[in-house]
């Protein structure tokens, strides 16, 4: 990582967690994605569209781009019974119970968010790190501690559902072996 700039440090970064995307949902199916170890947890498929929403959300407004989400036709493809601007953020359980969708849904829009974040991210410079973007917190919130939030909480979600991953098939007798990077 020596001569990394800051953006080259955050798109690593984002980089790893999608990489870890189509490894997670490898091999399961829609009752995999839909399973939960308790009626209030949060299943595996509704994780890896969550954590793509909040890049996607958050991403976008960085250079005042159009959520992936909507651009790209996605929100109508998932057709889930969510608001078209719903990220997942504040549903209630018996909400997130509501999510089916199957694995190559969820890695075609994984992937198409890491490409706007990538584009996203050619245009920044360095200086537009310090840039606030929000005002509502204290201290404001600038481009840097945007991005570092969305590396923390994308890497959190994955690492969760490929924790339910391995639940799920120690569950089903069906344990591939696979652990991961989380």
């Amino acid at each position: 990582m020596v001569g990394m700039s800051s953006i080259d440090i955050i798109r690593d970064g984002l980089g790893r967690v999608h990489e870890l995307v189509p490894a997670v949902l490898e091999g399961m199916d829609a009752a995999d994605l839909t399973w939960r170890p308790d009626p209030d947890s949060n299943p595996m498929g509704w994780l890896v569209w969550h954590l793509c929403r909040v890049e996607d959300g958050h991403v976008s407004e960085l250079d005042g781009s159009e959520q992936v989400w909507t651009a790209g036709g996605w929100q109508s493809r998932f057709g889930l019974p969510y608001p078209p601007d719903s990220g997942g953020f504040g549903q209630t359980s018996e909400q997130v119970g509501q999510f089916d969708v199957g694995s190559e849904l969820l890695i075609g829009y994984a992937d198409a968010v890491a490409e706007q974040t990538g584009r996203v991210l050619d245009g920044l410079a360095e200086a537009d790190l310090e840039r606030i973007i929000d005002r509502r917190w204290d201290p404001p919130v600038t481009v840097a501690a945007r991005l570092v939030s969305v590396v923390l909480d994308t890497a959190q979600h994955i690492g969760q559902a490929a924790y339910l991953k391995g639940l799920r098939e120690r569950a089903k007798g069906t344990e591939s072996g696979w652990h991961g990077y989380v």
